[in-house]
């Protein structure tokens, strides 16, 4: 086996880095990979909450390739968290005119858009990533416009985006449970209660599920069934706020 060895090099931002290796050979690392390892690197940073750290690697990332996508979402992402909603808007934008068809975009968009509480945009941006022929993550996409509709109050429609996020991804946890209350609240006794021993047979009872059991079948006139699902969720989360909820009678 060939053993590489590497010196370190001082790299220019807007030139390929360069390696050496024993034979004296060079090897020039692509720029989009150099602009992703810090991209990768600015948004760990962002997750710990070393704004500074994070900012510096993702202006790095865009040195490296100032039209990178992935680059101005990330960046764009910063600006959200550190609540500057025009600069994040005006990096979006520049990412879309350099790659309109990139559905990641788009639906990332749409969350901010969302955020803003510009929800009929919002479904708008959601709806174009579903579109895009390459976009793979439609589940997510469906669930981001879900829960954009609630937002705006628009529940007839939340369930229905709901719906097919689930029928993209069957077991997806957050849209199962949302319909599932959805479902309840209006009176569609047997889909939710199907739905919930679903969800329960693939993730096990968790408090969500249990308290959402016992709202169904005390609203279904089945108290023993209610009964049996608040014992349960009394023994395995005591401390639940879903069980605080019920020692209030809050429902």
């Amino acid at each position: 086996m060939v053993r590489w060895i590497v010196y370190p090099l001082l790299c220019g931002v807007l030139a390929g880095c360069v390696t050496v290796d024993e034979t004296g050979n060079t090897q020039r690392v692509d720029n989009i990979e150099a602009s992703e390892a810090r991209v990768t690197l600015g948004l760990s940073y962002l997750k710990a909450g070393q704004w500074q750290r994070a900012r510096d690697n993702l202006e790095k990332a865009l040195d490296f390739a100032p039209n990178y996508d992935r680059a101005l979402s990330a960046m764009a992402y910063y600006y959200q968290q550190v609540d500057e909603p025009e600069a994040a808007e005006a990096m979006y934008r520049r990412a879309l005119r350099r790659s309109p068809h990139n559905g990641d975009v788009r639906n990332n968009y749409g969350v901010f858009l969302c955020s803003q509480q510009r929800y009929d945009e919002a479904i708008a941006a959601f709806e174009k990533a579903l579109k895009q022929p390459d976009y793979h993550q439609t589940s997510a996409s469906y669930e981001n416009a879900a829960f954009c509709s609630l937002r705006n109050g628009t529940r007839q429609q939340a369930m229905e985006y709901f719906g097919k996020a689930l029928a993209y991804d069957p077991y997806r946890p957050k849209s199962t449970l949302q319909l599932a209350r959805l479902e309840l609240e209006e009176q569609l006794f047997e889909q939710a209660r199907a739905r919930l021993l679903k969800f329960n047979q693939r993730y096990g009872y968790l408090a969500d599920s249990l308290w959402l059991l016992y709202r169904l079948e005390q609203q279904a006139g089945r108290p023993k069934a209610a009964e049996q699902y608040v014992d349960l969720l009394e023994q395995m989360y005591p401390n639940s706020q879903q069980y605080q909820k019920y020692l209030a009678n809050e429902y």
